[in-house]
């Protein structure tokens, strides 16, 4: 009797996301091996691998592309009882029924020893990943069966000097009037997400003037000495820094709203919003973000936003924030209001664009016009959860740790 090993999803690897099955790696009665990549899941916003947990033959494919893959639930299975025959495999064609198992047909196949053909099938994960960098895929030698590309493929493409030749900023669009583009799983969900919290929270958003003066000295003087150390210093980590500051002086902004109570976490999960385009955003999560200090946060804001954009990030690195920066000042924007909040938590920053203004500052009793490097900091917050006065509190102390960053 065959030895079925089954293929699942933990919590661990899904974290509450849902899933859905992108593309398998292998064919039903293909050799696999313990711990080689098997099937790609797409969840909302993250790509991921599921590995197989033994050594084998593919015996069965019971979740298809498409179709939701959900914790616990088996996705296949894998006959560890079988030993892999190269020669067999080429030389057999195995059909799989949907309610029937599998069905092995031999056969004799004339191209039995030649290299398999490409694969014309494109996964939603690869194509989604090509139209984000601009990607032509004839370009890339795909790894997966029949030569197909998967997105490790698009990665390794990726990561390689001198593709620039190859990816193009230019979109086709025809002469019709109009289009439809398919929303992608992210789209999707970005919208259940946007309208759920507009219909739960009422948006309140307050906004700031801010001096950015002492933060770009401090940049220009440290910037070197983050660098030899392999770490970009940018300015949202020192939004990220005094966030968590003013959050530490005001910590009902951390919260969570509940009809029985406020939740105030002792821990600042800190989301910070990555744009991808046209597919959308992502926030990935800077955790624990109260114990550390600037290089530390300027290393991992590094880190997941290079992850981010490569479609890398793991469930957890996007899970489990209690509070939301959006830097929408990077794309040139003034003031975003209100910034949908981030649900189920009970606020979310605004940084608008950075821009010399003339303001009026009173010097020896004298008012004067001086030149500042000036933007608009704006806090969106749960009517149900904070009032004016947390809000103000919070963005005065905000404002008050970056105009008074010590050298």
């Amino acid at each position: 009797m065959s030895d079925l090993i089954e293929i699942k999803l933990n919590a661990d690897q899904t974290e509450g996301t849902k899933a859905t099955v992108a593309q398998w790696l292998k064919k039903v009665g293909d050799a696999v091996v313990k711990d080689e990549p098997l099937i790609e899941l797409e969840t909302d916003k993250v790509m991921m691998e599921v590995i197989a947990p033994a050594d084998g033959i593919l015996k069965q494919i019971l979740v298809r592309e498409g179709e939701p893959a959900e914790e616990n639930i088996i996705l296949g299975t894998i006959d560890e009882s079988v030993v892999s025959n190269p020669v067999n495999e080429t030389n057999k064609q195995v059909e799989t029924t949907p309610n029937q198992g599998t069905l092995d047909l031999p056969r004799k196949n004339p191209t039995a020893g030649l290299p398999d053909p490409p694969s014309t099938f494109i996964s939603p994960a690869v194509r989604r990943l090509s139209q984000q960098h601009g990607i032509n895929l004839t370009h890339i030698q795909g790894s997966g069966k029949n030569n197909r590309i998967t997105s490790r493929d698009i990665h390794d493409f990726l990561s390689k000097p001198n593709q620039s030749a190859f990816v193009s900023d230019v979109v086709e669009h025809t002469d019709a009037g109009s289009e439809i583009i398919p929303h992608t799983q992210m789209r999707k969900i970005i919208a259940e997400h946007m309208q759920h919290s507009v219909q739960t929270a009422p948006h309140v958003t307050s906004v700031f003037d801010l001096d950015l003066t002492a933060i770009i000295q401090h940049r220009k003087t440290h910037k070197q000495k983050f660098a030899d150390q392999g770490v970009k210093l940018t300015f949202t980590a020192y939004f990220v820094a005094a966030a968590v500051q003013a959050i530490k002086h005001q910590p009902k902004v951390n919260s969570r709203f509940h009809e029985h109570g406020l939740e105030v976490f002792k821990h600042v999960n800190l989301g910070f919003g990555t744009a991808l385009g046209d597919d959308g955003l992502i926030v990935p999560v800077i955790h624990q973000a109260q114990n550390m200090d600037l290089i530390q946060i300027a290393s991992e804001l590094t880190r997941l936003t290079e992850k981010a954009r490569i479609n890398q990030l793991t469930p957890r690195e996007i899970q489990g924030g209690t509070f939301t920066i959006s830097n929408h000042g990077v794309s040139g924007s003034l003031v975003a209001t209100p910034i949908i909040i981030n649900q189920p938590q009970s606020a979310i920053l605004g940084l608008g664009k950075m821009e010399k203004r003339v303001v009026v500052e009173e010097h020896n009793g004298q008012d004067m016009m001086v030149i500042k490097p000036m933007c608009y900091v704006s806090l969106t917050i749960d009517h149900r959860a904070l009032d004016a006065y947390q809000t103000n509190d919070f963005l005065s102390h905000f404002k008050r740790t970056i105009e008074c960053w010590e050298l």
